[in-house]
């Protein structure tokens, strides 16, 4: 069985799609049939440095882009894709199946010389379109230029380009849009492609009253005058060989798949030698003399001559600020419940990429139903430290760190909103994301509460001395926050590669799909942390430091230090960015 799940996680970490789940049915299509175009929001592109985290609405007014008769129409979301900024709307663009069309005018639009400004700036920020047809998100065809796969970039398509001349940047207003289908049969067929590549073109002529889409001069947008311009796409159908069912595979690319295995391997032989390490510490020491402590009469006058032995009469006496401590035990544990529960949903392809913000979503759902978990473990922890506050402990269990992420979120909003970003949160989804948290959240996380006084505290293996004894002078490096900061340096070390892959797809604009890498990084860095966490209180225990407990709880999160860290560094070589909003945004986030 544990071969078999093993080599499951491995199957799971390749680059291959094999779990992957259709999100949604397959639809057929006969020649003539429209197919929709919807376009979302546009967002910053990572290519060589990110240069805003602002991401804008479509049909943003300073824009221009064309509008389907009768305005834009709203397409429905799920909460989670909200939560991440999509704003999906439809759009004038018109695509019949195996109709190609060359030179289609969409419209003609009239751009003054103070939106000019506002769209040679964004150019210059690297924004991207982003298309949506039959499901699959706009692409360009690229080459992993260190394996020679060849795979569709989802990041979308350039708005313009400013790397022929950064000081007359020139907008993209002709779009080439090629559709890959796959024919089942005579008359039906599937989408299973969808690339657009962007060109500028000065398409207006004084010869004619339509736009010329092969006029060799590019459009750049005068910022002194007003500009007007066509916008113009055209359309080209590809045959494939691709099945409908494989159709996410040339997405799905996982970027440099043989840093991901030596990182992993690296990290399992660092998890490896501390698991032995801390075997031997508690099979060999710890074990034995804790059975022989509790048969000795504590009224005798009984010492060991060295190390932890002489303050076993004292671990397990109550910390300074309980109720904080098992507050922060019972959320954590929250936390770690979420994790594994979206991961293996992740891991095994539940969450398709066809089901945009599905990750969100399942995150958001699991956050909500998983209270009881932190309800329960805070009650019993707080009840294992002799606590008798129940009552307050509840409270803050309940809604201290919602409360705190809330308005930390809140406050980041409001720059989204001041600086007129499509990635601001709608009121009505924080209405509903707070009747979440206060309709089943909190009712889930007082049930679990509950639920753990009647299970009571934790059994202490060892009895707690009546006078607490004195506690010498301890080397610096098993110190508070010094031994935090080095104790977080090996978790870090397990995941900082993976790390690296992760925020490029938070900030960057760049799906994640190696979620089997990231699943097998997660336990690596759990085992870590739990086996530099029992090595350190050994030693603080060894060094006759008794306050354990708060250490402990720092020591495993330590590693929050040098991931904060490792965010600076990536801001300063991957990111670029130039306004206020954009920085606070990603320390906020951060």
């Amino acid at each position: 069985m544990l071969a078999q799940l093993f080599l499951s996680l491995l199957v799971a970490s390749s680059p291959a799609s094999a779990f992957y789940l259709p999100g949604t049915a397959p639809r057929d299509y006969v020649p003539g049939e429209k197919i929709d175009v919807f376009v979302n929001t546009l967002t910053p592109m990572l290519n060589s440095k990110l240069r805003s985290l602002v991401s804008y609405d479509y049909y943003e007014p300073r824009f221009h882009f064309c509008e389907p008769e009768g305005g834009p129409v709203k397409q429905p979301e799920s909460l989670g894709s909200i939560l991440f900024g999509d704003r999906i709307l439809s759009s004038p663009y018109e695509l019949r199946m195996m109709e190609n069309s060359t030179c289609n005018t969409l419209c003609r639009s009239v751009v003054l010389k103070d939106d000019a400004v506002f769209i040679n700036e964004r150019i210059k920020e690297d924004f991207g379109l982003n298309f949506i047809i039959d499901g699959l998100p706009s692409s360009e065809r690229r080459k992993d230029s260190k394996t020679g796969e060849v795979y569709l970039d989802a990041q979308g398509f350039n708005l313009g380009d400013d790397e022929t001349d950064p000081d007359r940047p020139a907008l993209n207003n002709h779009y080439d849009i090629y559709i890959q289908y796959h024919a089942r049969d005579a008359s039906h067929f599937r989408v299973v492609g969808v690339m657009v590549y962007p060109r500028s073109v000065d398409s207006v002529s004084t010869e004619s009253t339509g736009p010329d889409c092969f006029a060799s001069q590019s459009l750049h947008l005068s910022e002194t005058t007003d500009n007007s311009f066509f916008y113009t796409y055209s359309v080209s159908f590809i045959p494939s060989d691709i099945p409908w069912g494989l159709r996410w595979d040339a997405y799905l690319h996982v970027f440099d798949p043989k840093i991901h295995w030596f990182s992993l391997v690296n990290s399992l032989v660092i998890v490896g030698f501390l698991v032995f390490m801390v075997g031997m510490v508690l099979y060999r020491t710890i074990s034995k003399d804790i059975h022989r402590y509790n048969t000795i009469d504590l009224a005798d006058d009984v010492q060991e001559d060295y190390g932890w032995k002489l303050v076993h009469g004292e671990v397990f006496r109550m910390p300074n600020r309980p109720m904080v401590l098992s507050v922060f035990v019972g959320n954590g544990a929250h936390l770690v419940s979420i994790c594994v529960v979206t991961l293996i949903f992740a891991l095994f392809g539940f969450l398709s990429p066809s089901n945009r913000g599905s990750l969100a979503t399942v995150l958001l759902i699991c956050w909500t139903f998983f209270g009881c978990v932190g309800g329960y473990v805070s009650s019993r922890v707080y009840s294992t430290l002799g606590g008798d506050q129940w009552k307050p402990n509840l409270v803050l269990t309940a809604v201290l760190f919602p409360t705190i992420i809330f308005s930390i979120i809140g406050m980041l909003n409001l720059f989204l909103i001041g600086a007129g970003a499509s990635g601001a949160v709608p009121f009505g989804t924080i209405l509903a994301i707070l009747l979440l948290w206060f309709l089943i959240s909190i009712p889930l996380s007082v049930a679990g509460y509950f639920y753990g006084l009647r299970h009571g505290a934790f059994t202490n293996p060892v009895r707690v001395n009546p006078i607490p004894r004195q506690i010498p002078p301890k080397p610096w490096y098993l110190r508070t926050f010094q031994a935090a900061i080095l104790g977080g340096i090996l978790p870090f070390g397990a995941a900082f590669v993976e790390l690296y892959f992760v925020l490029s797809s938070l900030f960057g604009n760049r799906a994640y799909y190696a979620f089997g890498f990231l699943f097998l990084t997660f336990l690596v860095v759990a085992l870590t942390t739990a086996t530099v966490t029992v090595l350190f209180v050994y030693f603080i225990l060894c060094a006759e430091e008794y306050r354990w407990h708060w250490r402990s709880f720092l020591i495993g999160g330590g590693s929050a230090f040098w991931m904060f860290a490792y965010g600076v560094w990536y801001w300063a070589s991957r990111l670029s960015l130039d306004s206020f909003t954009s920085v606070v945004l990603y320390f906020g986030y951060l």
